[in-house]
């Protein structure tokens, strides 16, 4: 990834699997170690940030895009995609300030190359992502698999386990 300015990891699983109620549960448990977290989440479906009847909301209506939002205490810029095209990482990256950042968190673009950690239930038999994808370097699971040895097996339920992964292997990099 030539825009990534830090390292950066994603969580790769079908959709229903729990990536953001993981990520919701480790994030806090990163800053807690004092990593700096940014994060990048890929929507598959049009969606809006901004509430119609705002006056924000009707410039962009009105055609101005780029929009800039902000307030005290927040910040949003919401630009047009035009012509409307699937978007990639990389070219995302350019537009995430990661001057501040230890690490960028990425949930989904699971067909890029950056590793990543794949998410896996049983339950819901859905095929092994790693097997396709030689940038997964570990699996959050709710069992035992069968992987590689060149893979971490992490438990999808213990959210501290996968937190001291990501600081053990992203802290240490930082250090070296």
């Amino acid at each position: 990834m030539q825009h990534a300015l830090v390292p950066i990891l994603g969580f790769a699983a079908y959709s229903g699997v729990g990536k953001t109620t993981l990520l919701s549960q480790i994030i806090p448990l990163l800053k807690q170690n004092g990593l700096r977290i940014g994060l990048i989440k890929h929507g598959h479906h049009n969606f809006d940030v901004d509430v119609p009847g705002k006056d924000s909301y009707r410039l962009r209506q009105a055609g101005a895009s780029p929009v800039l939002i902000v307030s005290k205490q927040r910040r949003a810029i919401i630009t047009e995609i035009v012509p409307e095209q699937e978007p990639r990482l990389d070219e995302q990256l350019k537009f995430l300030d990661q001057s501040e950042l230890d690490l960028v968190l990425i949930e989904g673009f699971k067909s890029e190359s950056f590793p990543k950690i794949e998410l896996h239930r049983a339950g819901l038999d859905h095929p092994l992502l790693y097997v396709n994808d030689t940038n997964i370097i570990a699996i959050a699971c709710d069992g035992i698999l069968d992987i590689p040895a060149s893979l971490v097996q992490l438990d999808i339920n213990q959210p501290k386990q996968v937190a001291a992964f990501i600081v053990d292997r992203f802290m240490r990099q930082k250090s070296c």
